[in-house]
């Protein structure tokens, strides 16, 4: 069965321990509960001063900046995004996603569904 929705009407999981994840909002707007095959789709909010954990894990990511203003922090260094911008992390990459604007940051997330915890 096909699914249609509002975004903002989902719950979201709030993410915020001060330390490594400050925040942090997200709504998961496909996934395991609709019977997804293969794919988790999220919406990310991350407000002023937010950031995911600096992590690493074995799935990819596919993310497609909403609104707001943000770096995606790699190894190597950081790269500026912004509305309209897009990024790949590969497996395995260290990596954060930051708010380094004055309001809030929104990005969809794409990944497999073994990267979907709830």
């Amino acid at each position: 069965m096909i699914k249609v929705g509002q975004s903002m009407n989902v719950e979201p999981r709030v993410y915020h321990d001060g330390k490594k994840v400050k925040h942090v909002e997200k709504r998961v707007l496909v996934g395991p509960n609709d019977n997804a095959p293969n794919f988790s789709m999220r919406r990310f909010t991350v407000g002023t001063g937010g950031c995911s954990p600096y992590h690493t894990h074995p799935w990819e990511h596919e993310v497609y900046v909403l609104s707001g203003e943000g770096a995606v922090v790699h190894a190597d260094g950081e790269v500026a995004v912004s509305a309209g911008d897009f990024a790949f992390v590969p497996p395995n990459e260290e990596h954060q996603f930051v708010n380094r604007g004055d309001g809030i940051f929104e990005f969809l997330c794409v990944v497999p569904l073994d990267g979907e915890d709830g």
